[in-house]
């Protein structure tokens, strides 16, 4: 816990998040805590709901019990009234047939606790307790108007009751008395409270289910949220928002049918939409550019970056594309959209410092043999051949950077070329900018980066013939090299004296991993040949054994 001071003076305590290594999620306070307040709110829900429902259960069942119970009175009444056995209810000898009758019929009525008949003279000729046999009822004489049966509460001998009444009449259709069926209160009670129970009973298995459920549904949602509180999760995504929408980088992310689920403005900018509207978002990959666009990393899952595709309909723009798993199974795909212009630009400045530095590099090496060169000739005495030789290799040193420059409009290519001209002396090759090399960049605009590695890997393929194979000849080592550009169109050249390639082999160099020189190489050529081909351009090459080879890269924009 942390506690701070504002300026008023007053005290907040501030709970310090920790992140786990593994997770980089919420510490178990901050994972209760949620759990904690979903669990809580979700009972008091569900508390409420079951009791409202098991009270108005309780309520419905009771009603309708109590209606079934009086319909279940005064239908055993009416039987017991109707019964043929009445038709004589003055006969003594009917006494005991009544009572047989009506004793064997209360055996298999579970739910009536006492019948009673009744003749005119309140003579009870029937009780369910037979001491109560001729004794004089003296209890509510039932009215009976219209109907001939009804029911009420009422005290007996037994207790309080629920009761039915029934009249009885002969064939004559007199008045001869009444039948009484009796549920006891108590009976009753017992039969609701074994209701209640039960509607207890359920209702509580019912909050334990749900409350297990809540449980589970709380831990769920709480791993949703990698342990953020909602609070603090929507300020993240505020944050995660605000980030992506400030980056000059364009991102959009798609799910796993190809239908986008974000698109920042950049994004939006790079693939011709309007930022200020994102219209982009809920719509398919295929809407904005070619649809098989992340074909490729929705099927392998494979990142790849810094992908030049025709399918974005942006030809300035480098694609990342990055694949989303979710428990090892690619769910979508996340794109990186990169300016060329910017990576471009960023590019020639980063080559062009490497290159001067190469040159540097060389210039040093091939100085300190000069200075040996020097020394010796001043040991010698030869004092006027050790200032000739500083002259003149300093009009050719001059002579060869200001001829590069002059002819070279662009400053990375051109450190390239004084890089690539220091390296061939020390090499002991000849190096030759061939007479009327002309590059301007606005003649045929190409990415730099392209350039310089198109270039300085024909360069080092000239020298590799030249001296990489140790062979020992009487020709002279020379490279002659061209660049020359026009409105719409570029040509590089590149002439050696090398070993020259074998005719069987003229249509293997550009394979990738094929060399003659080793494992781990054969990818420069390869290299050229993508990038010139995937700009539009030509590769071709001409070569004689033990005369040399040449290489022509050209350009042609319509």
């Amino acid at each position: 816990m942390r506690v701070t001071k504002t300026d008023g003076g007053e005290k907040i305590k501030m709970k310090k998040i920790k992140m786990t290594k593994k997770t980089g999620i919420y510490a178990k306070g901050s994972l209760r805590r949620i759990q904690r307040k979903i669990f809580s709110t979700q009972l008091i829900l569900i508390v409420t709901l079951a009791l409202i429902l098991g009270c108005a259960g309780i309520w419905i069942n009771l009603h309708f019990e109590t209606q079934k119970r009086d319909r279940n009175l005064q239908n055993i009444s009416k039987t017991i009234a109707d019964s043929p056995i009445f038709d004589d209810t003055s006969s003594e000898e009917r006494t005991d047939v009544l009572t047989e009758y009506l004793d064997s019929l209360q055996k298999t009525l579970g739910d009536i606790d006492v019948i009673s008949v009744v003749d005119t003279e309140n003579k009870r000729l029937y009780h369910s307790n037979h001491e109560l046999i001729g004794t004089v009822y003296d209890g509510t004489l039932p009215s009976f108007s219209e109907e001939q049966l009804y029911t009420e509460d009422s005290n007996g001998p037994s207790g309080k009751q629920r009761r039915a009444y029934a009249a009885i009449y002969d064939d004559e259709g007199r008045y001869v008395g009444f039948v009484i069926t009796v549920m006891l209160r108590e009976s009753i009670n017992k039969e609701t409270l074994q209701t209640m129970l039960i509607f207890f009973i359920i209702t509580a298995a019912a909050v334990l289910m749900e409350l297990m459920i809540s449980a589970e549904l709380s831990v769920n949602i709480k791993k949703k949220l990698l342990g953020y509180e909602p609070d603090v999760f929507t300020a993240m995504y505020k944050v995660r928002d605000n980030i992506l929408e400030s980056l000059a980088e364009g991102v959009i992310a798609i799910d796993r049918e190809g239908r986008v689920q974000f698109a920042n403005a950049s994004a939006q900018r790079m693939l011709g939409g309007d930022p200020s509207k994102p219209n982009i978002v809920g719509r398919h990959i295929g809407e904005v550019c070619e649809p098989s666009i992340f074909e490729p990393t929705l099927e392998r899952g494979e990142k790849e970056f810094g992908i030049q595709d025709q399918g974005l309909n942006a030809p300035n723009v480098l694609l990342d594309r990055i694949p989303i798993k979710k428990d090892g199974e690619i769910v979508g795909a996340v794109g990186i959209l990169h300016d060329r212009k910017e990576y471009t630009r960023l590019m020639e400045d980063l080559a062009g410092t490497r290159y001067l530095v190469d040159s540097m590099r060389a210039n040093n090496h091939d100085f300190t043999n000069k200075l040996h060169v020097i020394l010796g000739l001043i040991q010698m005495e030869m004092y006027d051949e050790a200032t000739s030789y500083i002259e003149n290799i300093t009009i050719v040193q001059r002579e060869t950077v200001s001829k590069i420059m002059a002819a070279v409009g662009e400053p990375s290519v051109a450190a390239l070329l004084i890089g690539k001209t220091a390296r061939a002396s020390e090499l002991n090759v000849k190096f030759i900018l061939r007479e009327g090399c002309s590059y301007n960049k606005d003649d045929c605009p190409l990415p730099t980066e392209t350039l310089i590695t198109v270039i300085g890997n024909l360069i080092d393929n000239a020298f590799d013939a030249m001296n990489g194979n140790g062979e020992q000849y009487d020709r002279p080592k020379e490279l002659m090299l061209g660049i020359y550009s026009s409105k719409g169109a570029l040509l590089i050249t590149a002439d050696d004296t090398g070993v020259g390639i074998a005719p069987e082999n003229i249509e293997k160099i550009f394979e990738y991993g094929y060399s003659t020189k080793g494992e781990g190489r054969g990818t420069g050529l390869y290299q050229v040949k993508t990038m010139v081909e995937g700009l539009g351009g030509t590769v071709s090459v001409e070569s004689q054994p033990d005369v040399g080879t040449s290489f022509s890269v050209s350009f042609i924009k319509i």
